[in-house]
């Protein structure tokens, strides 16, 4: 495992638009077609990763628990298939399946949208409000693989708190830790 720290976009910033193949349905989604009403969770993960896989049950429970609450989780992978086909979008529908993924699992064919958002490591976290205004970066909670931390979500969690009660964040926000997206060769 390569330990990478998310590199934490500047708050405030606004989403970046795109529109990609969600492999779950076999159709285009756009984020305007696909994100909350009061906020929206993307996330950069993929198939392999070891702290993807710490993290997977957390990721279904945490968009359970708030859709009904106007918000919607993305999950995006962007890594390179050439090289890693363990994350090729058929292997990507079948671990949505398999995880009970709710939300749509789309695929960054050209990484664009992962370096728009400045993604670094999977997983890595942004929380958008109503006008998807960056409102949080960074990690799901403090469990990693290998350390006796339980996996709560609770630094999404309280972001989303914040949004919702529309109540200022106040806690620091701490980088996502993860492996590396599997950048294109140059």
């Amino acid at each position: 495992m390569s330990d990478t720290l998310s590199t934490m976009m500047p708050l405030g910033t606004k989403a970046p638009d795109f529109t990609l193949q969600d492999t779950i349905s076999d159709t285009e989604l756009s984020l305007n077609d696909i994100k909350g009403e009061h906020a929206t969770v993307i996330f950069f993960i993929c198939n392999h990763c070891p702290f993807v896989l710490h993290v997977n049950t957390q990721l279904v429970q945490l968009a359970k628990d708030y859709k009904s609450k106007g918000v919607n989780c993305i999950a995006i992978s962007s890594n390179d298939i050439e090289n890693y086909p363990q994350d090729a979008p058929d292997k990507m529908k079948l671990v949505a399946k398999r995880e009970g993924y709710i939300f749509p699992y789309l695929f960054d064919e050209t990484q664009t949208v992962a370096h728009a958002y400045n993604a670094a490591c999977t997983p890595d976290f942004f929380v958008f409000d109503s006008e998807l205004s960056l409102k949080y970066r960074g990690q799901l909670d403090d469990s990693r693989p290998g350390n006796t931390i339980a996996v709560t979500g609770q630094d999404i969690r309280y972001a989303l708190d914040c949004i919702l009660n529309k109540e200022d964040h106040l806690n620091r926000q701490k980088p996502s830790i993860g492996c590396n997206i599997k950048w294109f060769k140059a």
